[in-house]
């Protein structure tokens, strides 16, 4: 008999595949079949995990952030460190990687609002309409930096953020994501990671985020414990800066 005392159905381990769970409870499995889906389902398992990598900011291994790299261009998705907070990340070209960071936020790709990651402002004409002079300055002086800047966006953005009006630009003063998108030759886009805590808002514990996206993203990028304070977000499309979110950095 391998049916678990005391259990109903729903309440099995859900490791297993609803339909081994069924034949357990109701004592019809064969236990050569039940062996056999059950290693074939933690290869499955296994192979939908997401790789941790240890990377130390300190001192980046070129052949860890190659990797990453790879990943992105082929259309993978990453938990990254920044100066702020761990986030998610994925090719910002390619719309498939785009959609599934939008299913993880539980959100539509269209409503969603997704920063770009960049590693100066080098890339600001791609992206945003012509800024004036002042406010040039004010970026220059503040990046890299815990900032997302808010600005006007013009008509060339990549396909995921059409008909969108504006745009959050950041440059996380932070060697891996920068290096990433030096070395992807383009900016990625990215959205912050959530703690379910009530009182903790932002998970900072690189092994618990693996643990929690595992099946979700491919690769986890490990730099030690992340900060828990997101960054400031300030808007510049009216000319003069306004802080839309107080985060970690001071204006």
């Amino acid at each position: 008999n391998v049916r678990p005392p005391g259990y109903e159905p729903d309440e099995l381990p859900t490791a297993l595949p609803r339909d081994i769970v069924v034949q357990i409870y109701n004592n019809s499995v064969d236990l050569q079949i039940f062996c056999k889906k059950f290693f074939i389902h933690l290869i499955l398992l296994n192979l939908c995990m997401a790789k941790i990598l240890k990377i130390y900011p300190e001192n980046p291994q070129e052949s860890a952030i190659d990797e990453v790299v790879k990943t992105l261009k082929n259309g993978g998705l990453i938990i990254y460190p920044s100066d702020t907070i761990y986030a998610l990340g994925c090719n910002i070209f390619d719309i498939r990687a785009m959609e599934k960071l939008a299913q993880i936020k539980k959100t539509k790709l269209d409503k969603a609002q997704f920063s770009i990651i960049c590693n100066d402002l080098s890339h600001l004409s791609e992206f945003t309409k012509p800024i004036d002079s002042a406010i040039f300055r004010f970026l220059k002086n503040r990046v890299p930096g815990p900032f997302t800047f808010i600005l006007e966006a013009n008509k060339n953005l990549p396909l995921a953020y059409k008909g969108k009006k504006t745009v959050g630009i950041r440059v996380p003063d932070h060697p891996i994501p920068k290096l990433i998108v030096e070395k992807l030759g383009h900016p990625i886009a990215s959205t912050s990671i959530k703690d379910d805590d009530e009182v903790i808002e932002y998970s900072t514990d690189p092994e618990l985020i693996a643990e929690k996206y595992d099946h979700l993203v491919d690769i986890v990028i490990d730099s030690g414990y992340g900060d828990n304070v997101a960054s400031t977000i300030v808007d510049l499309t009216s000319g003069e800066p306004e802080v839309l979110r107080q985060g970690k950095g001071e204006i």
